[in-house]
């Protein structure tokens, strides 16, 4: 399948900088007393730790990458610069030839620490625990017996109260009986005649032994 080629204005734009970074930085090391091929290695020394700063960068953002990345933005802008007029090339002052013959050694060191810095690791979401264990759940039992408190002597001057007939049905909850005692209370205050078992069950809507229980604790006939 045929595929037409289109120019691309970045990529246009960025061959035609390039090559204008390129052209100055070989002028100022030619300038500098680099000849031969060592004016042209230059400029590729610059590029090339530029682009692998760069990649760190966008691999992950750390101050060694920010600062190498600087040191070669700062040598091809400051080649483009002095190139335009600004230095005369015939008579390039001595710090900058120091600078431009001590490059090579700076760009390896650059590009052996950006290579093997450590990458950092993203812990793999799969591995992580959802949630966090949860405690373990700790019952706990009483040992101990709670002694009953000692019942008081009743009073001599006081007459015994009469003991209640055992109950001889099912075991009625207190609040049930208390309920029963309630109604029983108000239908005394209602007619003026204590309510009979009989109505009582009605009331209450329980089966016949309960019933029958309730009325024996409340003396009912």
């Amino acid at each position: 399948m045929n595929r037409s080629i289109r120019p691309d204005a970045v990529l246009i734009q960025a061959v035609i900088a390039g090559a204008l970074s390129f052209a100055h930085l070989h002028d100022l090391a030619a300038a500098a007393g680099q000849s031969g091929w060592k004016a042209w290695a230059y400029p590729v020394s610059v590029d090339l730790l530029l682009v692998a700063a760069w990649r760190r960068l966008r691999a992950g953002r750390d101050r060694s990458s920010w600062t190498w990345f600087a040191i070669a933005l700062a040598a091809s802008l400051g080649a483009n610069i002095a190139t335009a007029g600004l230095l005369d090339l015939g008579n390039v002052p001595a710090w900058l030839r120091i600078l431009v013959a001590g490059w090579p050694a700076l760009a390896f060191l650059g590009g052996t620490l950006l290579v093997h810095a450590p990458t950092p690791v993203t812990p793999d979401p799969a591995l992580l625990p959802d949630d966090e264990p949860a405690a373990p759940e700790v019952e706990m039992h009483r040992t101990d017996t709670p002694v009953p408190a000692p019942a008081s002597a009743p009073a001599a001057e006081l007459d015994p109260a009469p003991a209640k007939p055992p109950a001889t049905g099912p075991a009625i909850p207190p609040a049930l009986l208390e309920h029963a005692r309630s109604i029983a209370d108000a239908h005394r205050n209602t007619t003026g005649q204590p309510i009979t078992a009989d109505a009582l069950t009605a009331r209450l809507g329980l089966p016949t032994p309960t019933c029958q229980a309730i009325a024996a604790q409340l003396q009912l006939t």
